[in-house]
């Protein structure tokens, strides 16, 4: 034991010299270099790896043949056991990355050692989401994060401190009423966590001199948290009223972080067509008749409407476009208060980065009241359909199929085989409680997907966990009216993840899928070694052939591994990196660890 301190303390004696004669500083990020990011084998250095968010690297060291090799090289505890969803960025041998409650940290690249680090100190009384972050931006010697209160934060690239700082949402810019006291008796003995808190979760996007953000918490819905361990989330309660606000993205002068455009994702006239069916013919089960009737007293809805963004969009650089989903309507799940389409909310949205204007919309679910936020962030690659190469994007749903549009229009292409069950997807509730997959988890939820353009092959994570849902009510007492409510309730055994491999040259075929024996989210990653690595909420990271999807690696990291690896290397060594901290929401264990892989020398 002796032995093993002194070699220790030598060890890290000798770290401590080289890190103080061998300084680590990155070279400044600028828009060309942003712009051609995805030259960049050895780094990673925005939140999609480039703005396509295809999330491939093309480093090979590590590959089919190698990666029975790959150990732990450094692990980094950021002191914070809580929920993890962070994308480490990484530019010329430093690593950025935001830990849960919008700390952010640069270390080491090579050995993990912190360079700096900025506590955050949460101004929010009430967090919408809980604390995951889902990491930040670099550009213009500046790191840059959106925070759980609702900021945005400009921090110097070389020390951490503070250029500028300001709020992205006004401290009275939430919800104008809390549901949970019309709930009171319904739900007294549960334990009842809202969605009434306005913060941001996604990783900014910089371009153009410009850093864009959006906002979450404003799809308003109860979340109830079960007493079975391991398994938080129990049910998510919608109440019919005034409860939220709309959501919005906006773009700020990166430099002084003055606000330049807002786009606010519902807005006056978003009753739209009154579908009957989702864009690509699947029946609603609507009453468009009541609807319409329920209009005039409703006009004012949308000033309510939800609508949160739950991810970094991607950016068309030749057309000056950027790509982005928006969450569901708010309330969550009661709808009979909000007539309509609700546009723009569970859509696939392309703005004007130079404006914000809206330039075309695909609404996947109108009139939303599942659940079925367009969470997962969307990718661009160039689809190949019949003999025609066409600039696409595509988007893996909470509804379980991938879907391929016209980049330029927003017209659906195709959409793939279904990666996970799908029974009564747009069932409405019922007293007796109507059973719903995918259900209110997804799907695809949030889950980055990983996209490989040479072989045209997308892989995505995605959850089983289907919902019953009920219709109940408040019975008249003491006075006051009745109230009717819904519940989409996710207590069910019959929870499991897939990690599919679709073949996007064969109009969306499964090529391989894996069933796990956990939900699946924090996303995937595939590189050129022909292996896509994803993580499980068990707490392992494991290997697969992306070719055939057998499993060829695994790693017990200790807490869930719920958030997306990326690769980089330094010195000709390929690493892997990925946050370990779990999931409170899907119960999966917690922790507060970044931990970085290598093949053993």
């Amino acid at each position: 034991m002796t032995s093993l301190r002194s070699c220790l303390v030598a060890a890290i004696g000798g770290l401590a010299i080289l890190l103080a004669s061998h300084p680590v500083h990155a070279a400044g990020i600028d828009d060309a270099r942003l712009k051609a990011a995805a030259s960049e084998k050895d780094n990673w250095i925005i939140h999609g790896r480039d703005y396509t968010n295809q999330r491939f690297s093309p480093l090979d060291q590590i590959n089919t043949k190698t990666v029975k090799r790959l150990v732990p090289k450094w692990i980094y505890q950021t002191g914070t056991a809580s929920t993890f969803q962070t994308t480490p960025l990484v530019a010329d041998g430093v690593m950025y990355l935001s830990a849960p409650f919008s700390h952010v940290i640069a270390v080491d690249a090579a050995s993990g050692a912190e360079l700096w680090r900025y506590d955050h100190k949460s101004t929010a009384k009430k967090l919408c989401c809980g604390p995951a972050n889902r990491g930040v931006a670099l550009g213009y010697g500046k790191v840059y994060v959106a925070t759980v209160d609702a900021r945005l934060i400009a921090l110097d690239q070389k020390t951490g401190k503070v250029v500028w700082d300001i709020a992205i949402v006004s401290p009275d810019g939430g919800p104008t009423e809390d549901a949970a006291n019309l709930a009171a008796d319904a739900l007294k003995d549960q334990n009842v966590t809202g969605s009434t808190g306005v913060g941001a979760v996604a990783a900014p996007l910089v371009a153009n001199g410009l850093v864009i953000t959006g906002i979450t918490g404003v799809g308003y819905g109860l979340h109830l948290d079960s007493n079975r361990p391991g398994a938080p989330l129990s049910a998510v309660v919608g109440f019919s009223g005034r409860f939220g606000r709309p959501g919005f993205l906006a773009a700020y002068d990166a430099a002084t972080g003055k606000k330049v455009w807002h786009f606010d994702t519902t807005q006056e006239g978003w009753e739209g067509e009154y579908r009957e069916t989702t864009p690509d013919g699947v029946p609603l089960h609507r009453d468009i008749a009541a609807e319409k009737a329920a209009a005039k007293d409703n006009k004012d809805a949308w000033r309510y409407g939800g609508g949160s963004i739950w991810h970094t969009p991607a950016l068309d650089v030749e057309r000056g476009m950027i790509v982005l989903g928006i969450g569901n309507p708010s309330p969550q799940a009661a709808g009979a208060g909000r007539p309509g389409d609700n546009l723009y909310t569970s859509s696939l949205v392309a703005l004007d980065i130079k404006t914000g204007k809206l330039i075309w919309y695909y609404q996947q679910i109108p009139h939303d009241i599942w659940g079925y936020d367009v969470a997962s962030p969307p990718v661009l690659f160039d689809a190949k359909v019949g003999s025609q190469t066409i600039a696409a994007v595509g988007h893996a749903s909470k509804l379980g199929w991938y879907y391929v549009h016209d980049r330029a229009t927003g017209k659906l292409l195709y959409k793939s085989e279904a990666f996970v069950p799908q029974d009564n997807m747009f069932a409405l509730p019922t007293p007796e409680g109507a059973k719903v997959s995918p259900g209110v988890g997804g799907g695809a939820n949030w889950s980055p997907v990983s996209l490989d353009t040479a072989n045209n092959r997308v892989f995505v994570a995605a959850m089983h966990m289907p919902t019953t849902y009920r219709s109940a009510e408040i019975p008249a007492a003491d006075g006051k009216p009745a109230i009717k409510y819904v519940v989409l309730d996710t207590e069910t055994p019959e929870r499991w993840g897939t990690l599919t491999a679709i073949d996007l040259a064969a109009n969306g075929k499964i090529l391989w899928q894996n069933k796990t024996k956990d939900p699946l989210v924090g996303g995937v990653l595939a590189t050129a070694g022909g292996l896509v690595f994803n993580g499980e909420g068990s707490g392992d990271i494991a290997a697969y052939d992306s070719k055939t999807g057998e499993k060829l690696w695994r790693f017990a990291c200790g807490a869930g591994v719920n958030a997306p690896p990326i690769s980089y290397a330094i010195d000709g060594q390929q690493y892997l990196a990925v946050a370990a901290g779990g999931s409170q929401i899907w119960g999966f264990r917690q922790g507060g660890a970044v931990i970085v892989f290598a093949l053993v020398d």
